[in-house]
Order: structure tokens, then C-alpha cells, then sequence
């Protein structure tokens, strides 16, 4: 097929799903044109070396990729920062899309919230081409409850519900998201579920290395280890807070950075913590052997209706790696990680539930640990990995294209 894709976030940023997407297709032997922006995520500012322009396009034997200008949005207030960037890349989009998606047999949309304007134009003009939206949030922004709703947010929901009635065929990232789309107005029939898979080229198991070991452990207690953005949908103090009651039992140890970086490490301060440290960002390329030094990998999330139907990466991330999981979050990832038996799960936000669960772990012998992490991996490569995933939705732009010629 000649595949379209419309990407909001594209590599060299990290946005793993719609760049291995369109590479993989494009090595089933589909022509696959994308359509994005120039990279500036996720600090804010265009990457060094690019520059916005009109005319610009890379291209290889079967994928082309065009970039469209948007506005780089250095600040968080209303317009200005928060909505400039997602309206700049629309209006773009509108005036691109029609002749560089000309003759496409079906369109790819990978929908996080800041790709909804753009997509609801486009799926507007293009009325002929079928069409698969592929779900992964159901808000824009770092905070979700960031200064309520506003004008502006009704009419992203609103963007955004016109997306999955118009498409034909609409993917979710996650389980309940399924119900939301329905809600919104889209046919139950056509919405199926399509997990995020990893970076299976780098998140494999591995064997912990002494330079990991250093860096993580220093000394026999069991090590539970956090691996990503500091940010608020995280709500780390209640891990700081979970780790303190357990001074002497177990060590938390966070790697990344964040704009919560400085308050979250504030607090450890605060609560005179011995067993809680931090470590700067590292590549992706020593993570396995970071996540195979730890005992368990930690994921949170903010007790807020919009995380429910959140799976956030490092959970495929961890599953992939084979490593068991301590899960502070609700809805659709601690269904994941109990349903899996990858690990361990409690109400997000608790911190005395979370440190009983830290408590837990340090119970569980290493064998049962293991068999956890083993549990884990075959889930993801059931349910989550990439063939399984590429799969699912070449069937689907298939379908909707078969759908719209019949």
C-alpha cells in the first residue's frame, strides 16, 4: 500500500512508536510518506543543526518524511505556550497535506493531544482517504489538572472527537481508552487495541554489569529503581516519602531529570533520607543494565481521572527487560502489571500502601523475583511487542481502505 502517516513528534525526537512504525512498514514493502514538525521536544527549542523551512524532505527507498514549520513553544502559559505549538503545526498541515498526500491508499494518525487540531483538518480535507487514529492520551500539556479547563480545552476535546468519528478504524494505547473514544461518538466495532511496544533493539534482558552494580547498589538491600521524566504526572514524593519509612530495609534510587527535580529532591532533603538517591540522566543505551543491577523498577502516576487510561513507556520499557515491577498508579497500568503477575501494585498517591508494597518486595526471594520478570517478558511479547503491534495496525489501514473501496 502507499501509507501516509501524520506524526506531531518524530525521531531524532523521542517518539519511538511512529518512527519504528513507518521504518518497519516501509521494510514490509509499503511506500510510507510522513508528515511532522521539526524536532524541538522535549526541551522546547528546534534541535542543533536544524532550521524551519518550507521545503523539507528526506527521503529513502520507500519512505519519504516532510517537515512543516510550527511554533517552538519555550513557555507553559495559555496560548502563547500551550496551544501555539499544537495550532502553528495545524495550520501547516492544512496547507501541505493535500498535494503531499495525494494518491495515499490509507492514513496513519498517531494522536497524542497535541496532534488533534491538526488531525481534524486533515481528515476533513482528505474526505477520501480512509483513515486509522492511533490513541494514546486524552489530554495535552505536563500537568493535567494544570489551571482547569478553558476555552481552549473544550475545543481540543472537541478536535479530538472528531477525529475518531471520522476515522475509519481507531486504535487505543490502552484498554479504557477504548470507552472514552466510544463515548466521544466513535463505532465500538471499529476501535481495537493497539499497545506501545519498546525499543527491542536496546530493552532486552541483560546481565548486570559491575559498573551498573556500582552505580546503583551499595550493599545487599533490595533496590528498587525509577527510571525516567521527574515530572508532575509522576507524583514522586510519594515514593521519597514510601522509601523513608524503610530507611533501613530498602534503597529507592531515581534516575532521569525533570521540572519536578529540584522539589522532589527537596523533600528527600527534607525528610533526612539515607536510602534515597539520585542519578543524572543516562543514555538509553545503559538502561538494561541499570534495570538488571535493581531489584524491582518502580512506576507512578498521579492519582487524576486523565492517567487511568495511561500506560506510561517505562512499563512496556520494564516488561520488555524482563524485570518484575512495583506499580503506584491505578486504572490501566496496575491492570497490566496484576493481570501479567509481572510485580506488585497499589492505589497511586498512598505512600504508607506504597511502602508496605516497598516492604513486600523485600520479603520476595530472588528466585520469585526472576519468575516475576519472566511472567513479565512473555506478556510483552504477546501483547505488546513490535511485530505484534505493526501487525495490528498494517491490518487495520488494510481494512479501512478495503472498507472505503467496497
Amino acid at each position: 500500500m502507499k501509507i501516509g502517516i501524520l506524526a506531531y513528534h518524530f525521531p531524532p525526537e523521542p517518539a519511538f512508536i511512529p518512527g519504528s512504525l513507518a521504518e518497519e512498514l516501509a521494510r514490509r514493502g509499503h511506500e510510507v510518506r510522513v508528515l511532522t514538525g521539526f524536532p524541538d521536544y522535549p526541551g522546547g527549542y528546534a534541535y542543533p543543526g536544524w532550521r524551519q523551512r518550507w521545503r523539507h524532505e528526506t527521503r529513502s527507498e520507500r519512505l519519504t518524511v516532510r517537515r512543516v514549520p510550527r511554533y517552538v513553544a519555550q513557555t507553559t502559559g495559555h496560548v502563547r505556550g500551550r496551544w501555539s505549538g499544537p495550532l502553528s503545526f495545524a495550520g501547516s498541515v492544512s496547507l501541505v497535506s493535500r498535494r503531499f498526500f495525494a494518491g495515499v491508499d490509507a492514513l496513519y494518525v498517531h494522536q497524542p493531544p497535541a496532534t488533534a487540531f491538526a488531525a481534524a483538518r486533515l481528515l476533513r480535507a482528505l474526505r477520501r482517504v480512509p483513515a486509522v487514529v492511533h490513541v494514546q492520551d486524552v489530554w495535552a500539556g505536563s500537568e493535567p489538572a494544570a489551571g482547569g479547563p478553558d476555552r481552549w480545552t473544550a475545543r481540543l476535546a472537541r478536535a479530538m472527537a472528531a477525529t475518531y468519528r471520522r476515522a475509519d478504524r481507531v486504535a487505543v494505547a490502552a484498554p479504557s481508552l477504548r470507552d472514552l473514544v466510544v463515548t466521544e461518538g466513535a463505532d465500538p466495532d471499529r476501535v481495537e487495541l493497539v499497545l506501545n511496544w519498546t525499543d527491542e533493539r536496546i530493552f532486552q534482558p541483560a546481565p548486570p554489569t559491575p559498573a551498573a552494580g556500582q552505580l546503583i547498589r551499595r550493599d545487599d538491600r533490595c533496590v528498587v529503581m525509577y527510571a525516567g521524566t521527574i515530572g508532575a504526572r509522576q507524583g514522586l514524593e510519594t515514593a521519597v516519602r514510601a522509601a523513608a519509612a524503610l530507611d533501613q530495609r530498602m534503597d529507592l534510587v531515581l534516575v532521569g531529570s525533570g521540572e519536578q527535580e529540584r522539589r522532589v529532591r527537596g523533600l528527600a532533603a527534607e525528610l533526612g533520607t539515607d536510602n534515597v538517591r539520585f542519578v543524572d540522566r543516562r543514555s538509553p543505551l545503559d538502561m538494561p543494565e541499570l534495570y538488571a543491577a535493581a531489584d524491582f523498577q518502580l512506576v507512578t502516576l498521579r492519582d487524576l481521572p486523565e492517567l487511568r487510561s495511561t500506560l506510561p513507556g517505562k512499563l512496556p520499557t520494564a516488561l520488555s527487560c524482563g524485570v518484575p515491577v512495583i506499580a503506584s498508579a491505578g486504572g490501566d497500568t496496575a491492570e497490566v502489571v496484576e493481570s501479567a503477575r509481572a510485580g506488585l501494585s497499589c492505589p497511586p498517591e498512598e505512600w504508607d500502601a506504597l511502602a508496605d508494597r516497598f516492604w513486600l518486595a523485600t520479603t520476595i526471594p530472588p528466585a520469585a523475583r526472576a519468575e516475576m520478570g519472566r511472567r513479565g517478558r512473555e506478556a510483552y511479547l504477546k501483547q505488546m511487542s513490535m511485530p505484534a503491534g505493526v501487525d495490528r495496525i498494517e491490518r487495520l489501514l488494510d481494512e479501512a481502505a478495503s472498507g472505503r473501496r467496497r
